[in-house]
């Protein structure tokens, strides 16, 4: 906590004013996944870390971890994060080049794709290879934590 001085005029004469603010530091949180909401007032982004555990007592299922921090804008100030964002990429590519799709990524994909059978996944005709239409229409991908 700290205290801060403050000078208010009052009728001509300077007085002085205690002010206390408390400033809490978040901590620091890597974000795997990105949702945006939104509604007539507010557009909210909720940020998501999803990471595997390991975890002896659960032989029979996979562990997640998931942590979340949401932050919700008026819309404004979304389309200020927005328009920042851009800004701040396009310098980023300008010093360190072209931000691509990594590698790793994929291929991934591509070996999750031909791991499907042949049978029930038609291509979706997407270059990426990240979804593919299972018989009936519906939609499959790579979890999205993992890009």
């Amino acid at each position: 906590m700290s205290i801060r001085q403050q000078k208010i005029e009052t009728e001509g004469e300077p007085m002085e004013k205690n002010v206390n603010m408390t400033i809490t530091d978040g901590e620091a949180f890597f974000a795997h996944e990105l949702s945006v909401n939104f509604n007539p007032m507010q557009f909210i982004l909720d940020f998501k870390c999803v990471t595997p555990r390991v975890d002896p007592r659960s032989k029979e299922s996979i562990v997640l971890n998931m942590k979340h921090n949401v932050i919700m804008v008026d819309p404004f100030h979304a389309k200020r994060i927005a328009t920042l964002l851009g800004d701040m990429v396009k310098r980023y590519e300008k010093d360190f080049g072209k931000i691509e799709r990594p590698k790793a990524l994929e291929r991934f994909e591509k070996n999750a794709q031909k791991a499907q059978p042949a049978s029930t996944v038609e291509s979706s005709g997407k270059k990426s290879g990240k979804e593919a239409k299972i018989k009936g229409g519906k939609k499959a991908s790579a979890p999205s934590y993992l890009g």
